[in-house]
Parts: C-alpha cells; sequence; structure tokens
C-alpha cells in the first residue's frame, strides 16, 4: 500500500542523503494502514528506516513520517536545536521523546508545526526563517523554504531531485525493489 508513495516522496531518506520525509497518503482502512507500516518498519529494521503515523483522520487521509533515526538524533544535537525546540514544548532532544512530542503536537492542533522542518532535516536558520516570515520572501523554493545559504540548498535540492527520478525509474522498471534501493544505517 505506501511502496508508490515511499518510492516518489522519500527517496533520498531511503538513499540515507537525508534525515527524513513526511507524505500525506489516503487509506480505506485505519487497521490495514497500520498494518502497512508495521510490514515496512520489520522490513526497514535492519536498515536504519522507520516509519511513523503522525496523524490519521476520519475523512481517510494520514500523514506518514519516514526517518533515519540515527541522523535524526545527529540533528537535534546541533547547535541552537534544543533551545528551540523548547520553546514549542520539547524537554529534551532525545529521538524518541522528540518524535513522541512531535506527534501529540500534530495531533493536538489545527495549524501544522512548522519545528517539523528540524525532523525533515531542514537547516535551523530556514526553519526559524520560514516561522518569522511567515513562509513569505524566501531567497528560493525547492524541498522547503531557504532564507540562507541558497547556493548550498540548491545543490541539495538537486541531488534529491536527481534521487527521486532514479529510484522511481529503477522501481518502475522492475530492475529493484525498494528494500534493495534502501541504504543500511
Amino acid at each position: 500500500m505506501l511502496e508508490k508513495y515511499l518510492i516518489e516522496n522519500c527517496s533520498p531518506t531511503l538513499a540515507s542523503l537525508k534525515t527524513a520525509n513526511a507524505f500525506s497518503c489516503h487509506f480505506d482502512s485505519l487497521e490495514t494502514l497500520q498494518q502497512s507500516i508495521q510490514f515496512w518498519n520489520e522490513t526497514f529494521s535492519m536498515k536504519g528506516v522507520e516509519l511513523f503515523l503522525l496523524r490519521a483522520d476520519e475523512s481517510g487521509f494520514a500523514l506518514i513520517y519516514v526517518c533515519r533515526k540515527n541522523r535524526l538524533q545527529q540533528d537535534l544535537q546541533q547547535p541552537g536545536v534544543a533551545e528551540f525546540l523548547g520553546k514549542y514544548g520539547y524537554e529534551n532532544v532525545h529521538a524518541d521523546y522528540a518524535i513522541e512530542k512531535l506527534c501529540a503536537r500534530v495531533r493536538a492542533y489545527d495549524v501544522f508545526p512548522h519545528e517539523i522542518g528540524i525532523f525533515l532535516g531542514y537547516p535551523l536558520a530556514d526553519v526559524m526563517g520560514f516561522i518569522e516570515h511567515g513562509g513569505a520572501a524566501s531567497k528560493c523554493t525547492g524541498c522547503w523554504k531557504v532564507y540562507c545559504n541558497e547556493h548550498e540548498a540548491e545543490k541539495t535540492f538537486a541531488k534529491f531531485n536527481k534521487c527521486r527520478r532514479v529510484y522511481k525509474k529503477l522501481w518502475c522498471s522492475g530492475a529493484c525493489s525498494i528494500t534493495r534501493l534502501t541504504v543500511s544505517a
């Protein structure tokens, strides 16, 4: 059920180029969705990739978070991140706790918590710039809105886009399974 979404939305994470991705998907049965998430978590367990259900609503849409927890832990240890997340009620920056807190915040509010950018591997300065400017006045836009270091971000966006194209081509042609395409931690 989730395989196409994983290839189209999470290739940079599967390739270990990016900390995490998130995507929305339609589901018919919450039980089937949860079983699919469990299947992929078991499949990816030795690869260092994990899926989390951030939110599922009554209209049949879910928000799935796919991450490499070891990379997330490194991102959470970057200078300024603990202080930044502390403003949003995060009491520590241990990856398991932080993911639980993010899940709770996503489910509790109608407004999307913008600190999710940290969890997706976006630079802290860009996450803070997005919040400060209300999403306006960015220098460039790709996987995220860039407020600092646009040249580096553009190179990163190109690398992620190439990864998506290659992974999708290999998967669609049947040349490689998603498991084979997923780099081990």
